[in-house]
């Protein structure tokens, strides 16, 4: 039995140990004509079986694992190629891995349509009605990772397809993706009617200076829309009703979740060190390629924290704030650092950390996951163009055969025994540390928990 087999009102930390899930790099993301395809770049298609044994060796029970709409069906759905993921999936049965079944990751779908197709939604709850109907017995899902950091890439800064830059294109994306989760979730649970809602996105944060603080502040309002939306809290008297509105959301269609909620039953916290954000009209602190601007000022957006001198809140301050909105079952659902063996251990060991403490502080939090389990390609340039740097994780697979890292080894030790002892955690991660700071120096004033408790009551 695993922590999601329990009801939300049965889910207790003392019930059962916290959890250590396992996941694989699969974005699947269009820049112009091109698919950048992250599974194809780690070799895991020819490695396939192996993989699997290696992720059964290291004690992972639970897996994230893509079963990708652009990768099954990227012509038409009457011609769906299903090599690779019955072979995949038969496996992890004999392995006894439960899956997290994956459909669109950072994707806009095949290329007969897109995050703006007002078809979408209908096209994608037929793909997952396929492939529920061709595994009944998978009942972890995510329909649509992140579909407010897909929407805000693909319709507000253009990075990915279909490259538009206006909050029209970010609200009919975004709006789109969580009407896909609903009818897709409607549409597997007609198959199998304990299917389950593991809905992940990255929280992220903003601070600012005090001209900015209303930038951050609707910035602070605009994290929760994924989770708010499908829970059905969005109405006339949300923060961001009226912005969706005057966007080209309706209010039969916001009306509509509040009616029909489609509440996730985990919410999926992916936090990594970019996700807090620090904004500072001062731009001459700054090197150019960190200048932007909202139209009405100009200012830097930077890294939290490279210049927030009272740190940052990372994954206990995210989960608290999660925790307190929601009071629903948490799970951090990707866990990686691209930087030194000894960083990603550190990384990990604060993640699980913090999951501990949630859990003693009475939250339920199911569990942990080892993200990009076979590293990741091409984060440095926002897989926005070919080739970028390997980052190695659970394995390194830079040699072609994956070897085990230090990492792998943390995994193996957290899984079997729940704990992992080496030098290296002795030792203040660099996100900790003064040193961290490499651009001008700002001090809030406020302790993290304080600032958390103020986003939290403000949103």
């Amino acid at each position: 039995m695993t922590a999601l087999d329990r009801t939300p009102e049965a889910a207790s930390p003392s019930d059962s140990p916290l959890e250590l899930w396992g996941g694989i790099e699969c974005t699947v993301n269009r820049v112009g004509d091109k698919y950048f395809d992250q599974i194809a770049q780690s070799g895991h298609d020819h490695r396939l079986t192996g993989d699997l044994e290696r992720f059964a060796a290291l004690g992972l029970r639970t897996l994230r694992y893509p079963l990708l709409w652009e990768r099954v069906a990227p012509g038409a759905h009457r011609y769906p190629d299903w090599r690779r993921t019955d072979t995949a999936m038969l496996k992890l049965r004999d392995l006894e891995i439960d899956v997290i079944a994956g459909l669109v990751h950072h994707g806009s779908g095949p290329r007969y349509t897109s995050l703006i197709d007002p078809t979408f939604p209908e096209r994608l709850r037929d793909y997952a009605r396929m492939v529920a109907q061709r595994y009944p017995w998978l009942e972890m899902w995510t329909p649509v990772n992140e579909p407010l950091t897909t929407a805000r890439f693909s319709g507000l800064y253009g990075l990915w397809y279909p490259h538009a830059r206006n909050d029209y294109a970010f609200v009919r994306a975004f709006m789109n993706e969580c009407v896909s989760i609903r009818l897709a979730m409607d549409a597997v649970r007609r198959v199998n009617p304990d299917a389950r809602l593991v809905q992940t996105e990255d929280l992220g944060r903003t601070y600012s200076t005090p001209s900015l603080r209303y930038q951050a502040e609707f910035d602070n309002h605009r994290r929760w829309l994924t989770f708010d939306l499908l829970s059905g809290k969005i109405d006339r008297h949300h923060a961001m009703w009226d912005y969706l509105i005057a966007n080209g959301a309706s209010s039969t269609e916001l009306s509509s979740f509040v009616n029909h909620p489609c509440a996730p039953d985990v919410l999926g916290i992916n936090h990594y060190l970019t996700s807090e954000r620090f904004l500072d009209e001062r731009l001459e602190l700054y090197p150019p390629h960190l200048r932007g601007g909202n139209g009405k000022h100009d200012y830097a957006d930077v890294e939290a924290v490279r210049a927030l001198e009272d740190g940052i809140a990372g994954h206990l301050g995210v989960m608290r704030e999660a925790w307190a909105r929601y009071h629903s079952p948490l799970a951090i659902t990707e866990v990686h650092l691209g930087c030194t063996a000894e960083e990603q251990l550190r990384w990990l060991n604060e993640a699980w950390q913090a999951a501990l403490q949630m859990r003693g502080e009475g939250a339920s939090v199911v569990a942990v996951t080892v993200w990009a389990l076979l590293g990741s390609f091409g984060w440095d340039s926002l897989l926005t163009e070919e080739g970028g740097r390997y980052e190695p994780g659970a394995f390194d697979i830079s040699g072609g055969e994956p070897q085990l890292t230090m990492l792998g080894e943390m995994v193996r030790a957290l899984t079997r025994t729940g704990h992992f002892e080496h030098p290296s955690l002795d030792s203040i991660p660099w996100w900790r540390k003064p040193s961290r700071i490499c651009y001008a120096s700002y001090r809030h004033g406020q302790r993290i928990s304080e600032i958390s408790g103020a986003m939290t009551d403000a949103a």
